[in-house]
């Protein structure tokens, strides 16, 4: 667990923050590239890119396969290390980590392209007065108990893959993926964790709708 020397400083403005969308699995239930799978005449990708692009300042993408055509969407792609091993998720904001250039990397996955319009300043404002390094998010979906009143329902679940992240969490990612942790929960449940839980009257579970299947994303159209 990294140890810091001095206070962590939580981001003060959307420029300190870089956006990465995570789109390096290989997305076998959907049978394709799932950051290349179309909805509404454009790539999920470049959904959740849209998606985020208000809320932080760079933005760039994660994968390992198709380059060429993630590189297309018009923003850097940062791969895996080594892309042809496949780490899952963690590898992901590993490489955002590694790359960027500002203290905080937003990581969202690119299946999910409705998530809040204000996910990173709630994932800010979890962090806390004494900040800590990472930040993760507690929602419901559309299939949590769909139609129960939300004091009926289960959950807010932890969605680990949308995290805010210190840039000094690099080193600890490594030595665990290097060590075979491949979990994103059980990497997270290592540190502090601030939580942002959307579970006011406006949140909408569909923000957190995910695509994993043909079906699913014939639902989400």
């Amino acid at each position: 667990m990294p140890v810091h020397s001095t206070p962590i400083q939580a981001p003060i403005g959307p420029e300190q923050i870089t956006g990465l969308v995570l789109a390096g699995g290989q997305g076998q239930r959907m049978g394709q590239e799932k950051g290349l799978v179309q909805l509404q005449g454009q790539a999920l990708a470049w959904h959740a890119l849209q998606r985020l692009r208000p809320q932080v300042g760079p933005v760039a993408l994660n994968a390992n396969r198709h380059l060429d055509r993630y590189q297309a969407l018009g923003v850097p792609v940062w791969t895996d290390a080594p892309a042809d091993e496949p780490q899952g998720p963690l590898a992901g904001m590993l490489s955002g980590l590694r790359h960027c250039s500002t203290d905080w990397l937003l990581t969202v996955p690119c299946d999910v392209p409705n998530f809040p319009p204000d996910l990173a300043r709630r994932l800010v404002q979890a962090l806390g007065t004494h900040p800590k390094a990472v930040a993760t998010v507690r929602a419901f979906t559309p299939d949590d108990n769909v139609g129960a009143t939300p004091q009926g329902r289960p959950g807010p679940w932890r969605q680990p893959v949308f995290c805010l992240l210190h840039r000094s969490l690099a080193d600890d990612l490594a030595l665990w993926l290097q060590e075979g942790g491949r979990k994103v929960g059980a990497w997270l449940s290592r540190h502090p964790l601030g939580e942002a839980v959307f579970d006011r009257p406006e949140d909408q579970p569909t923000h957190f709708a995910n695509v994993n299947t043909p079906a699913e994303l014939a639902r989400l159209a």
